[in-house]
């Protein structure tokens, strides 16, 4: 059993004694007049409760395929949560009404099966399932943040490592005699090993523009164009080229640092400041300039691997 499976136990296992509680509490559906006997019923609607948690997550499966995790992120799981809330208030509300009708209408006879007491179980539990639902919304929605905040900090300081890094091959690059740079270029001949700190990105017209790659800050994909946004002579230049991000994507992917953050733009990682997320979503704030490129959810994982190395 997976952790998720786990929690997701725990947490309906607690939501039911809170809901049972509050019966026991407000004594509804005639239970004052069972007196200590009444305490059975409680625990039986409580296995009810239980049965109806587990029937609702089997239909969630085929209602949403991904599992309950914080991975997916806060909003994931309050969605989730409130799908589970639809299905299992009506049906926790209907095991309930037969539960009356067939073993508590003999000492109250106003148990026997109708609407109106469907209509007061059903505003009952409703009542439970929405303090139920505020309380694990906040929790969740704590716990993530600080997850979330802890996440961030981790990828800023493994960003940094991984610039520190990047910058001290460049010096040991700088260092290196043209010879032995161009000895590095073949397989097993150096222990020097290295791509090109120069290159030239060409669109499919005669447009073209050659830049030192650690100084490449991000691309831009607008219509057939890109814009190459490049750190040069002092300040942030703009070249635009009839290309598809693609391409660039392509013509680049020799360059670690270079990664695709979303379908829009890629971004070169050592020119990125700091990283901040919020609410499950991630920006990436660029050098030298105040732009923040944002990541997308399909992108993310592949920006935190290129960081994590």
């Amino acid at each position: 059993m997976s952790q998720g499976q786990k929690n997701t136990i725990t947490i309906r296992v607690v939501s039911t004694v809170f809901t049972v509680l509050a019966l026991a509490i407000f004594k509804p559906f005639g239970l004052e007049a069972w007196q200590w006997v009444g305490l059975f019923h409680l625990l039986a609607m409580g296995a009810l409760g239980i049965v109806s948690c587990f029937v609702t997550e089997g239909i969630l499966k085929f209602i949403i395929k991904k599992p309950r995790s914080l991975d997916q992120g806060v909003d994931y799981i309050i969605r989730r949560n409130l799908w589970f809330q639809l299905i299992n208030t009506p049906l926790v509300a209907l095991l309930i009404c037969l539960y009356r009708h067939f073993v508590m209408s003999d000492l109250v006879p106003g148990n026997v099966l109708s609407w109106s007491n469907f209509l007061e179980t059903l505003l009952i539990i409703a009542f439970c399932s929405f303090a139920i639902g505020l309380y694990w919304r906040f929790k969740y929605r704590s716990r993530y943040l600080a997850a979330e905040l802890e996440e961030t900090r981790l990828l800023n300081e493994r960003l940094q490592l991984l610039q520190e890094k990047a910058d001290q091959r460049m010096k040991e690059i700088a260092a290196t005699p043209p010879r032995e740079v161009e000895l590095a270029a073949q397989p097993s001949v150096s222990p020097v090993t290295s791509l090109p700190s120069t290159i030239t990105l060409k669109g499919t017209t005669s447009e073209m523009v050659t830049l030192e790659i650690a100084h490449l800050l991000y691309i831009e994909a607008v219509g057939n164009y890109v814009k190459v946004y490049h750190w040069q002579d002092g300040q942030v230049r703009n070249d635009m080229l009839r290309a598809t991000s693609k391409q660039m994507e392509e013509e680049l992917s020799a360059y670690p640092m270079i990664v695709r953050c979303h379908r829009a733009f890629l971004v070169n990682l050592g020119q990125v400041e700091r990283i901040i997320s919020n609410s499950g979503t991630m920006q990436l704030c660029i050098k030298h300039c105040n732009e923040s490129i944002p990541v997308s959810r399909s992108n993310m994982p592949h920006v935190k691997k290129a960081i994590n190395g």
